[in-house]
Order: structure tokens, then sequence, then C-alpha cells
């Protein structure tokens, strides 16, 4: 009998939400969006995702919530690219008072590597296998041997005397017009510095501008192997569902 879950995967622009075949990994029907509320305060980004639910058939077990943030016990500890107002909130109890379900909340680069690892481009990897999702910021997931270390923070890595995310991210090409030479330039830079510091045998690169792959792929330069996502946008959403239906995992 096919398991359907509840994903919700909150980013720094949209909303995302699906039913997920996690027996399969991957989203079953239609996956439904609507905007990040500006302010993306709890009470607002808690709407919208019952909201979203609303439009979708019934699912069985608990939901996953991907979610922009360092993620403890269900509490929200940072809040980079959300409203201040979250840190300090208990993300997963406000998210089952909307929702009327269990909720597992969890960090969304972790949800995004989740999905990766199980079903993607990185099943079939031993080792150290870092995930990075280029989008409003730069997300990271680190896994030895399949494991996950949870709430890594990598997008802040200080590139350029910022965070790297706020030099490197998918959305600042786009505010800063930078065409494919000029930010992979940077990406190069930070995953250099990346590979310093963690010696990882595969980057998996990720977020929507992995849908862009094949255009940029000959510039990027590292020692690792490089593998762009196999879920690209949807793989906060899958991950989220797969932890939901099996967290101990």
């Amino acid at each position: 009998m096919t398991q359907l879950v509840l994903g919700i995967d909150v980013g720094g622009t949209s909303v995302k939400a699906g039913l997920v075949d996690v027996a399969k990994g991957r989203v079953s029907g239609q996956l439904i969006a609507a905007p990040t509320p500006v302010p993306a305060t709890p009470a607002a980004l808690t709407q919208v995702m019952s909201a979203l639910a609303a439009q979708l058939p019934d699912s069985s077990g608990r939901v996953g919530v991907a979610f922009p943030s360092v993620i403890k016990g269900g509490i929200a500890y940072t809040a980079a690219n959300i409203d201040a107002s979250w840190i300090g909130a208990d993300g997963a109890a406000l998210a089952e008072q909307a929702l009327g379900r269990p909720v597992l909340f969890l960090n969304d680069a972790d949800a995004a590597g989740i999905a990766e690892m199980r079903f993607g481009s990185g099943r079939d990897c031993s080792g150290t296998v870092i995930m990075l999702t280029f989008g409003t910021g730069i997300g990271s997931a680190l896994f030895t041997d399949g494991k996950l270390f949870p709430n890594t923070e990598f997008g802040h890595l200080e590139m350029a005397g910022r965070d790297a995310e706020k030099w490197a991210s998918a959305r600042v090409r786009t505010l800063e017009g930078l065409d494919f030479p000029d930010w992979v330039a940077r990406v190069n830079e930070y995953l250099a510095a990346m590979h310093r510091l963690f010696w990882p045998d595969v980057f998996i690169l990720g977020g929507a501008v992995s849908e862009r792959f094949a255009e940029f792929a000959p510039l990027l330069k590292s020692p690792a192997q490089l593998r762009p996502a196999h879920f690209a946008g949807q793989s906060g959403v899958v991950g989220a569902a797969l932890a939901a239906a099996d967290p101990a995992a």
C-alpha cells in the first residue's frame, strides 16, 4: 500500500508543499507553492502552511516541515532569511497547531540532503558528502558514511569579508546580474574553502539553479566529485516527508 506523507519546504522566497510517496522517494501528484509572506512571522508562515495543506488530498502520519533555521527539538535557533521573531519559537508546536497534525520540524538543507542521499545523487555515496543548496542563501548538509551531522551552517563561512551566502548564493547572482563565469568563479572559491576544511569526497549542488547545471558545470572546479542534485527544487519537500515518515533513520 502506498504511503503518502505531506512535506512542506519553507524558503526565503516561496513555501512549497506536496504529497510524497515515501517508498519511492518522489512527489505524488501536484507540487504547489505560495509566496513566503513579508514579514515571515510565525503567524504568517503557519497560515501559509495551513492554506497549502488544505489544497492537497489527505495523507497519513506526521507532516515534515523543512525550515531555514538551526532546529533542535523542534525549536528554531536562527533566522537568516525569515523574520527574527522565529528565534526561540517552538516551530514544531506552532506548525502542529496550524495543521492539526503531528509535525517533524527540521533544517531545510538537512531535508534536501536526506532526499539526495536516500533516492537522489548521493544514494551510492560513502565517505564524506556535502550537499549545498544555492537559493536565497546557501544551505548545507554534511553526511559521513550516510549519517547526517545536522544543522551545519556552511553558508555563513566568511568569504570576501561577508557570509558566503551574501557573496555566492543564487539570489546574489540575480541581484548583481552576474553571468555564469563570474558567479561560478565565486562558487569555486567557496568550494575550495570548504574542501580545505572538510575534505569531502562528493559535493552535491542543489537549489533551483541546479536545473541549469549543464550550462555552468564545465566552469566548476574542485578536487571532490561534483554532482547536480537529482531533486532540484523538490528536495526539501521530499526530504521533509522522508524524515517525518522515518525520523530515526
